[in-house]
């Protein structure tokens, strides 16, 4: 008796101790998701700009960002003096975005109601106070004539970047893939060995030159645009006294965050949101949108399972349905397992010899010899990164498909033969939908994996910006053959190889929330479906 109260003591004590173990993993998930959002979502809402005079006479206007405690220089303890990081902005000035300002120098600070805060193109915010707005008949001196100046002229240059944008993708990328259609026709006429003077060598200099001369229309008109973007400018007077003027073209708004009330900045955090998530990267992906990253991994993670699925189940339900035990069946099991414990790069590697060189040069060879040397799907592509992803993946996907199978009693295949089923027939109809769960399962966990997977995909097409989606309005429509964005490698490249880091963190921890609600969102997509699945098959399998 008393030895079995000693067996049941323990066994609560280690049921506690795993409990506890799995609470504070669930915290811990938990509190960095929390964080992860929480410093994600504020990235796009307004702070407002505070005006400091210190003792010294100088000024400065900024965003404040942290506070922390001055640590001593000769033992690196903290001290009871404090000090506030501020964004500053006007890089094209001071050369940098922050800066630390003593809070025991701090002679004054206000919230000035009429300090702006710019988004720009380029050299990212600029903060002071407008002072004047010229352009061509226009010359407003007064802050409500040069609002009211600005308003009309800003509306006037988005409209013409929109202009420029559509006119190169949409004319300027036609007349392009035209060019090259001709060029590679021509390339195809001299491997052929066609003489000079021939019919068709004449009709494709003709329709060359016809699209040359669509090409210079265009470019003439992309000139003008954006020579009439460099009309107007918005001139500023920062903290310091300093006049800049920037021009009208290159601002994306302007921003009075201390005039802003509860709408405006509700109004101001949407409109920032949307741009982040559809629109285009710029500062070396600093500012702006994510939409290609976005677009690239959830195209790559499709391509991806619908790679994985059939090649990972047809090798399970091989497997464990018709292989006999033996070396053979053990050998290849082993072999499974021990892919699954491969380092990922290893397959990039894998796929930039095989894939890349090896299939994709085969088919440049065969099919593209006319764009040679310049290759087609001899380099890094979608379609490549796809497939070495699935390769990475597909152990999870076999190992979770045996599993599903394993589960359905053999009672239930006896069944069906003894019904007058063929082994096949059992197979399709009983076994495989009763398995279904199992089989989703690993097609789960085989998209969260690929989604976040960065390193075989630097190898294998992933770039640091695409200029073009993988998917446009020129046959074949789907260009597996284009390189692509990914988010997981642009949370790297932002955090970590970004000129501007501190700039920068609030879109990475933004981009992070958006990685994991994709991740999150596919995975309960599946899940949904699994559970689904599992009821349909309650009455009819386990």
């Amino acid at each position: 008796m008393t030895r079995d109260r000693r067996k049941t003591g323990l066994a609560d004590v280690l049921t506690w101790i795993t409990a506890g173990a799995l609470a504070i993993d669930l915290l811990m998930i938990v509190g960095l998701l929390v964080l992860v959002a929480s410093h994600g979502a504020s990235a796009f809402w307004p702070r407002p700009l505070v005006a400091f005079e210190l003792g010294d006479g100088t000024r400065a206007l900024g965003e404040i960002h942290s506070r922390e405690a001055i640590p001593d220089p000769a033992t690196g303890l903290l001290t009871d003096a404090m000090r506030i990081r501020v964004r500053v902005g006007n890089r094209d000035l001071t050369g940098a975005d922050f800066r630390w300002i003593d809070e025991s120098k701090i002679r004054a600070r206000s919230e000035p109601a009429d300090a702006v805060l710019l988004e720009r193109l380029e050299w990212g915010a600029f903060f002071g106070w407008p002072i004047a707005l010229r352009a061509k008949g226009v010359d407003a001196r007064e802050p409500g004539a040069i609002w009211d100046a600005f308003a009309k002229l800003h509306a006037e240059k988005v409209a013409t970047r929109e202009r420029i944008r559509a006119i190169e993708r949409g004319p300027i990328g036609d007349v392009n893939y035209e060019i090259e259609k001709v060029r590679l026709a021509e390339r195809h006429l001299d491997r052929m060995g066609a003489a000079p003077d021939t019919a068709e060598r004449a009709t494709l200099a003709a329709r060359k030159q016809t699209l040359e001369a669509r090409y210079a229309g265009h470019l003439a008109e992309l000139n003008a645009l954006r020579d009439s973007l460099a009309d107007g400018e918005l001139v500023l007077r920062t903290a310091d006294g300093v006049e800049k003027a920037v021009p009208v073209g290159q601002i994306v708004r302007t921003v009075l965050p201390n005039a802003l009330g509860l709408g405006g900045k509700l109004a101001l955090y949407a409109e920032r949101l949307h741009e982040f998530i559809l629109g285009e990267p710029r500062e070396a992906n600093t500012e702006g949108g994510i939409f290609p990253a976005l677009f690239g991994t959830v195209m790559m993670v499709m391509l991806m399972s619908l790679m994985v699925v059939p090649f990972g189940v047809v090798a399970a339900i091989y497997l464990r349905e018709y292989a006999r035990e033996g070396p053979f069946t053990r050998a290849i099991r082993i072999a499974v397992n021990n892919l699954a414990g491969v380092p990922s790069i290893v397959f990039g590697v894998f796929g930039l010899g095989f894939f890349v060189y090896g299939i994709g040069g085969t088919i440049d060879a065969l099919f593209f010899a006319d764009a040679l040397p310049t290759p087609t799907f001899g380099t890094g592509g979608i379609l490549w990164a796809s497939l070495t992803l699935a390769l990475l993946t597909v152990p999870v996907v076999i190992v979770a498909t045996e599993e599903g199978l394993a589960a359905v009693p053999q009672a239930v295949r006896q069944g069906s033969r003894a019904l007058g089923a063929t082994q096949l027939e059992t197979l399709l109809r009983v076994v495989v939908p009763a398995a279904a769960p199992g089989m989703l399962t690993g097609l789960i966990l085989a998209m969260a994996r690929a989604a976040g997977e960065v390193a075989p995909l630097m190898i294998v097409g992933m770039v640091k910006l695409a200029p073009t989606l993988p998917v446009d309005a020129h046959p074949p429509f789907v260009h597996l053959e284009r390189k692509f964005m990914h988010l997981g490698f642009h949370i790297y490249d932002v955090g970590f190889q970004s000129p501007n880091v501190e700039a920068a963190t609030p879109l990475v921890f933004a981009t992070t929330a958006l990685l994991i609600t994709i991740v999150v969102s596919l995975n309960l997509t599946a899940i949904l479906l699994r559970n689904r699945l599992r009821t349909r098959m309650a009455g009819r399998a386990v």
